[in-house]
């Protein structure tokens, strides 16, 4: 059980629907932060780490708020090359919301599998020159259960050979990274996922 004050399903939904520029993409963003969720269960209880799941739950429905300013009135998507700051967007939102840091860091340090200073300075990324890594297994697991659903339209699951392939773009360091995290947490079952959400695998 979390030592901190968590906000409910409901009011996670509200601040959701705040944010959200339109119905479709509100259905985009919020439905891929429950499957992230419900993927983290199940990866929690299969391995069975150590985590505050209601902490992780928490984690997993609001670490994509950020991804609502990236989108205009219409519901398209502004600038597909911002979208990294997606993170950090999110955890301005959350701050200014009034969350614990515990909370807002879900938002920002859940991106790829952890992305350093190193790799915000060679690449040129619109982000702060500073670390963005999951530092507690709760922002690990949070970070590692959202690498297996993506919000593309029409959004897919990813199996974990595919995530291990797509991965390799970003260098030695991420995919180490991502073995690691297989390696605490396991693979997921999407089978019932895919059947439940009707979303197709991409392996």
């Amino acid at each position: 059980m979390s030592s901190l004050a968590l906000p409910t399903y409901d009011q996670i939904e509200a601040l959701h629907k705040k944010y959200a520029p339109t119905d479709s993409v509100l259905d985009l963003v919020f439905t891929h932060c429950k499957i992230v969720s419900e993927i983290a269960v199940q990866l929690a209880e299969n391995s069975g780490a150590n985590v505050d799941i209601e902490l992780v739950k928490v984690g997993c429905l609001l670490h994509d708020i950020g991804v609502y300013p990236l989108f205009n009135d219409e519901g398209q998507e502004i600038d597909p090359s911002k979208y990294v700051s997606h993170g950090i967007r999110g955890e301005e939102i959350l701050r200014n919301e009034g969350f614990d840091e515990k909370l807002y860091r879900f938002a920002s340090h859940h991106t790829g599998a952890g992305i350093t200073k190193k790799q915000i300075i060679e690449k040129s990324l619109p982000l702060p020159a500073e670390d963005f890594l999951a530092e507690t297994p709760e922002e690990e697991l949070v970070m590692y259960a959202d690498k297996f659903h993506s919000k593309t339209i029409p959004p897919f699951f990813n199996s974990h050979k595919y995530y291990s392939e797509y991965i390799t773009r970003f260098g030695d360091e991420a995919q180490q990274s991502f073995a690691n995290l297989t390696d605490k947490f396991g693979k997921p079952d999407l089978a019932p996922f895919m059947a439940r959400y009707g979303h197709d695998l991409r392996d």
